[in-house]
């Protein structure tokens, strides 16, 4: 065998790629039945601050993507920040997150990663209140950075 001209797959070399700017911003959701989402939004569980939590392993989730999903590549972040938006109507948590580099590719995989951990994360610690929540949506809103520049979802 040939090794010089043998093809190897694996991760994309992106070594003469430019440093740019990179930010991603991704969604997700969470949904409750009304119990489960009054204890929520009270406070009420015996696993402590919910919300919390989940915004510290969304955090962690981003910084770790790389060791989950076998073709990313490790990136230095300089931020990763979630947030939630409580929708009393719906019954249900949004949960966005942001990341962002100075890198040579997207960080796109990270914000997903993030809000998606963050999800699981409230659900982790509401199961005890509500094993039918639903965990949808996610996708990303934003990005930026590179040579493929923006995108950004239309909204519906």
């Amino acid at each position: 065998m040939n090794l010089e001209k043998k093809k190897i797959d694996g991760m994309v070399d992106i070594s003469s790629k430019k440093v740019t700017k990179r930010i991603a911003r991704a969604c997700c959701e969470i949904s409750f039945k009304s119990s489960a989402f009054e204890k929520l939004v009270k406070g009420k569980s015996p696993k402590g601050d919910v919300l919390e939590c989940a915004r510290i392993a969304g955090v962690m989730a981003a910084k770790k993507t790389p060791d989950i999903i076998p073709m990313c590549h490790p990136l230095s972040l300089s931020k990763v920040a979630i947030s939630f938006e409580i929708n009393n109507v719906k019954k249900k948590v949004v949960i966005l997150s942001e990341v962002s580099c100075q890198g040579k590719t997207g960080v796109e995989m990270e914000a997903l990663t993030a809000a998606s951990v963050a999800a699981l994360t409230i659900y982790d610690m509401m199961k005890w209140a509500d094993k039918t929540m639903i965990v949808s949506d996610l996708k990303l809103l934003y990005k930026s950075g590179g040579k493929s520049g923006i995108f950004r979802r239309k909204s519906k």
